[in-house]
């Protein structure tokens, strides 16, 4: 579960981690209120969305004077903010964050992620901050330096300085970093997050480093054990699809193309993926209902591609296991009956009782293409959708 920036620092800060003074607003109206509420300007207005890469959009501005403020709070909410990581549409700003200017003389990096591949969680960092660490990833590596985190005991106060020294720091700057990167981690790891970004972590001529942005990822299989984070959820974030799939318990994840596919298993659903493009058009969706899909869950998926106007054809493509084949079929016929389907069909079926899957649609009178294989069942939804 993605958090705002907010959100973020106001759970570091609870950890000791020190961030400008800021305001919450939720509605252009709640600028009256605001200023007196902030210290003494300038001030920085930034847009509340899951998403990176809000400076570059002009989600994030600077602003002299309250007149200032109060015209981009006006400029900003309600905008589709576009972004390297919202696609073309973007996404409708409903928040704002207003906080005070920060005046630092060095920015850094400084993150901690699960990293799947060693299975435990790495601290990253860089004297580089302010800037995509994709970009730096790629241009400077050995600007990041990377250490592990021990998942039972954290980050020792020695491991914390032995790290901050590898970015130069001395001083105060070396004390200060020392203990954000503690903080970091102790965050990190109480609440199940797999990701915590700093970035930037400025750094002021005093020496004390402060949070400048913040981002924050919880581990979804892990919020059973922080029910707390219900209040966190924003569900105007959430694309409405995303939450009807969620809700029903299958994985769905929308993409850019135009035919929407219904599978059971994540390689199967990958296959059938690379097979749309490999003959032509590029899949609108992911779509996993899962080897022990029921009924109500493989009719809900349904319902979810023939809502999506971007969808101008269906692929169902089941392999029968624990899942048959004439319960998907059933369930496919009474969506396709109750909604209608106004967008051509085309099923492959393979395994458990696949022969009564395939009479169950023969006999339904609904106009579909059936498909022995998953090549042909690709071909001809290609075809149907090219018109």
């Amino acid at each position: 579960m993605k958090l705002h920036e907010y959100q973020a620092k106001s759970i570091l800060a609870k950890d000791g981690l020190p961030i400008p003074p800021g305001v919450l607003l939720t509605s252009p109206q709640d600028i009256a209120g605001v200023l007196g509420r902030l210290t003494a300007g300038p001030w920085v207005v930034k847009a509340q969305i899951h998403a990176g890469g809000r400076g570059q959009a002009g989600g994030i501005l600077k602003a002299q004077t309250p007149s200032e403020v109060t015209s981009m709070v006006q400029s900003l909410f309600g905008k589709a903010l576009v972004t390297l990581q919202t696609g073309p549409r973007g996404v409708v700003v409903r928040k704002l964050y207003v906080e005070q200017s920060q005046s630092v003389s060095r920015e850094l990096y400084l993150a901690c992620v699960l990293d799947r591949s060693k299975g435990q969680p790495i601290l990253m960092a860089s004297v580089h901050g302010g800037i995509d660490i994709e970009v730096l990833a790629q241009s400077h590596p050995d600007e990041i330096v990377y250490a592990p985190v021990d998942p039972w005991t954290g980050v020792q106060p020695y491991q914390a300085r032995v790290f901050a020294k590898r970015l130069g720091l001395q001083g105060q700057m070396l004390v200060s970093v020392t203990d954000v990167i503690q903080t970091v981690a102790k965050t990190f790891l109480a609440q199940d997050a797999s990701l915590i970004e700093i970035n930037p972590l400025g750094l002021t001529d005093q020496g004390q480093a402060i949070g400048l942005d913040a981002k924050m990822v919880l581990d979804d299989n892990a919020l059973f054990r922080h029910p707390e984070a219900q209040e966190w959820q924003d569900p105007s974030e959430e694309n409405p699809l995303d939450a009807r799939a969620s809700k029903a318990g299958v994985n769905y994840i929308a993409l850019t193309g135009t035919i929407g596919c219904l599978v059971n298993g994540a390689g199967l659903a990958m296959a059938t993926m690379d097979l749309i493009k490999h003959h032509g058009a590029e899949p609108a969706n992911f779509l996993d209902v899962g080897g022990g899909a029921s009924a109500s869950q493989v009719a809900e998926a349904f319902r979810i591609l023939l809502s999506d106007s971007n969808v101008k054809g269906i692929l169902v493509n089941i392999f029968g296991g624990i899942v048959k084949c004439d319960v998907v079929a059933s369930s496919l016929v009474d969506v396709a009956q109750s909604m209608g389907l106004n967008v051509p069909l085309v099923v492959r079926f393979e395994g458990t009782n696949v022969d009564e899957g395939r009479t169950i649609l023969k006999n339904s009178g609904i106009a579909l293409e059936s498909a022995i294989n998953l090549k042909e069942a690709a071909e001809k939804i290609v075809a149907l959708t090219k018109g």
